[in-house]
């Protein structure tokens, strides 16, 4: 069933665009925003993605991909 609109609080997740060493990319992956910020930076949000990609490798049976870069969503570019 569809949530109401505006019923989704802003803020609450970051998204990445993920970057692999074989060339492929997926968008918008999701991550909690209370693990990023502070020192660390969006560093924490690697090892996020790392353990997600290691799960649905697992259970697809396929090796899980190695990340080569991340970029957050709308970030501006340096």
């Amino acid at each position: 069933m569809a949530k109401k609109p505006g019923t989704n609080p802003k803020g609450e997740f970051a998204f990445f665009n993920v970057f692999y060493e074989d060339g492929s990319q997926r968008s918008n992956r999701r991550v909690p925003a209370e693990l990023l910020g502070g020192l660390e930076g969006d560093e924490p949000a690697r090892a996020y993605i790392m353990e997600q990609d290691r799960e649905i490798a697992e259970k697809s049976g396929r090796p899980a991909l190695e990340i080569k870069n991340l970029e957050r969503v709308g970030a501006k570019k340096k």
